[in-house]
């Protein structure tokens, strides 16, 4: 019942920002629980950030925690992930996710998107 479709990918360089937007190209987020994962070569997919639909309170990981920043803008029905001071070791797929009637996002989520290519080289 959720089709969830994430934009803003890109190639940047080390140190730069990009912006990762998440929307429902059907449904609402109302119900929902909301996060972003992401997957590098040769890696398994790895949490990176959620949000409580309740109060907006944020849980990041450890990797990413003071450079990433997740929100949502409920009038446009969009998640966000500003993305600052890009390492290498943050190439990868991005992918929105979410959870029907959940506060936060699982490990194992209901619905993803189909991904973002985020790749920061020289």
């Amino acid at each position: 019942q959720l089709q969830l479709v994430e934009s803003g990918g890109g190639l940047v360089q080390p140190g730069g920002s990009l912006r990762l937007s998440c929307t429902a190209s059907t449904g609402t987020f109302s119900n929902y629980a909301m996060g972003w994962f992401r997957q590098a070569p040769g890696k398994e997919r790895e949490f990176v950030a959620t949000i409580s639909r309740i109060d907006r309170s944020t849980i990041y990981a450890d990797s990413v925690k003071g450079r990433f920043t997740i929100s949502t803008d409920d009038a446009k029905n969009t998640l966000y992930l500003q993305m600052n001071s890009l390492k290498p070791e943050d190439t990868a797929v991005y992918y929105c996710a979410a959870n029907l009637r959940r506060v936060l996002i699982t490990s194992t989520p209901d619905y993803w998107g189909q991904g973002t290519q985020v790749t920061v080289s020289s």
